[in-house]
């Protein structure tokens, strides 16, 4: 990255702040899922869903899933 944190926008900014963030803690705590294995159903279904992606299908959007939970602004 060349650019210099003034001439980033408050999004680029933030995202630069949250993959630092994120590579600080699983460089102190180590990553939680290291060693586990993906059960067989679970597998089947992410290939589901990365297939239905790539046709083009979409879920639900994050404002719809919020409104369905109650959830406000977080």
């Amino acid at each position: 990255m060349t650019e210099t944190t003034i001439q980033m926008t408050k999004d680029e900014l933030r995202r630069l702040i949250d993959e630092v963030l994120e590579e600080k803690l699983i460089e102190f705590f180590g990553d939680p899922d290291e060693g586990l294995e993906l059960r067989d159903d679970l597998k089947q279904r992410l290939l589901r869903q990365k297939e239905a992606t790539a046709r083009g299908e979409r879920g639900k959007s994050l404002s719809e899933v919020k409104k369905q939970l109650g959830m406000k602004n977080f």
